[in-house]
């Protein structure tokens, strides 16, 4: 499914041939009501950043063949349909730098049903795309939440417009919300199954964590019972293993406003480890604003890993814990109270680096939590540099997986998405 916009996010990177960049690409989308003939097409004009190449110069790539604008010209049996982007290759000894560009582009068509004079239409288009650098071969792994595109998935985006998202930008892993992006939870067709694992082969991904909820109050006259809960997870983690999960990340109901979770989730934890080890998929509670590393909750998770010595019950940090400034995005279904500013969780937690550092023996999974990053790859909320680093000191090597959580408008998950991965690959490339 193409974006509305002319100017896609998806496809725009440097092109690399013999080992050298030798200039960029983007896609576009025909930007007529109606597909034509590529002999109709009459070149296209690129600015990037104030540098701009004429309508003849870029290559045209349509149904799977390059041509020159004079061949696209003389060309047969070529169309640029609606549904199809066609890849546009500009000529740059040594490409675009990694990063926000403004890109601006005017398609000249060939309309023969308007009058002469009209009949040599322009359809201009701007907007800022992100080029994505690689990742180093070593440290930490990329991945993307399909949580970051809520709003978009299923409306203007499938599930295999996400995948081709995160692998676009170079990303490996793609972690997903069991309840939240699985058609017909808690027992999908079989079809869907061998839809979704096709998928993974397509776009080389790794399934990495799962998100489960285990929903303590989910009747208004008594709480789940342990058993009842174990059985939710259990569930989950059957589902998640099918689908070529390696961790589970359990959302336990919670009784407190610093998310104490519900007394029943040690028993249901210890009723499902055995199934857990089975599956080899680990089981991790996640630690989120407004609960510090340093704190009663994240204590008693570490000390049920020390009571069972088990390599199947790890820590999920989610990087809101760090946040340095306050969010004064909305956030969805949640009313400010009278007094407050903004809920608790997007308070700035600002959690020490050290706090992070000595618990990342356990630390199994870290959710990559940003709200916004601006034109000049600045994220303004979460410090990622120090994140990095302590990471790489720490020689940890499990994934990072984009979560964004900042305003819904439609698309915009998706070019956030860019470009945190371009933010911190940026970053650790100078480590």
């Amino acid at each position: 499914m193409l974006e509305r916009a002319i100017i896609q996010q998806r496809g725009f990177r440097n092109v690399v041939e013999d080992g050298r960049v030798t200039g960029f690409q983007l896609q576009l989308r025909m930007p007529n009501y109606r597909g034509a003939a590529a002999s109709l097409i009459d070149g296209v004009e690129v600015d990037i950043d104030g540098e701009t190449w004429n309508a003849e110069v870029p290559l045209w790539t349509l149904q799977g063949r390059t041509f020159t604008l004079d061949q696209l010209r003389a060309s047969t049996g070529v169309r640029w349909q609606l549904d199809e982007p066609a890849t546009v290759t500009v000529p740059k000894p040594g490409g675009l730098a990694a990063g926000v560009h403004q890109v601006a582009v005017a398609v000249y068509l060939r309309r023969p049903y308007l009058p002469p004079d009209m009949a040599r239409s322009v359809f201009r288009a701007a907007d800022a795309a992100t080029i994505v650098p690689p990742s180093a071969p070593d440290g930490v792994r990329y991945g993307a939440s399909l949580y970051s595109y809520s709003g978009d998935m299923y409306t203007s985006m499938s599930l295999e417009d996400a995948m081709a998202d995160i692998a676009d930008m170079g990303a490996t892993g793609i972690e997903i919300l069991g309840e939240g992006n699985i058609p017909g939870y808690p027992a999908p067709a079989s079809a869907w199954i061998d839809e979704w694992h096709g998928l993974l082969e397509k776009y080389a991904l790794t399934a990495t964590n799962f998100g489960s909820w285990v929903d303590n109050t989910m009747w208004r006259d008594r709480d789940l019972t342990a058993e009842e809960g174990a059985a939710q997870l259990r569930l989950d983690l059957r589902l998640a293993h099918r689908l070529g999960f390696t961790s589970v990340r359990p959302k336990f109901g919670v009784v407190t406003g610093d998310l104490q979770p519900h007394p029943i989730w040690t028993e249901v934890v210890e009723r499902s480890l055995k199934l857990a080890q089975e599956l080899d998929i680990v089981i991790c509670p996640e630690i989120h604003s407004p609960t510090p590393i340093k704190h009663p909750v994240t204590r008693g998770y570490l000390d049920f890993i020390e009571r069972t010595g088990t390599q199947h019950f790890k820590l999920l940090i989610d990087t809101g814990i760090f946040q340095t400034a306050p969010v004064d995005d909305p956030h969805d279904g949640v009313e400010v109270k009278k007094g407050e500013s903004r809920p608790a969780f997007l308070e700035p937690l600002a959690v020490p680096m050290s706090d992070l550092a000595d618990i990342l023996p356990h630390v199994h999974f870290i959710q990559a939590k940003f709200f916004e990053i601006d034109d000049d790859l600045r994220d303004l909320h979460v410090p990622w540099d120090d994140i990095l680093t302590t990471l790489a000191e720490a020689n940890w090597s499990g994934w990072l997986s984009s979560e964004y959580e900042g305003r819904r408008e439609p698309y915009r998950g998706r070019a956030q998405v860019r470009r945190q991965h371009a933010l911190l690959r940026n970053l650790q490339s100078r480590q």
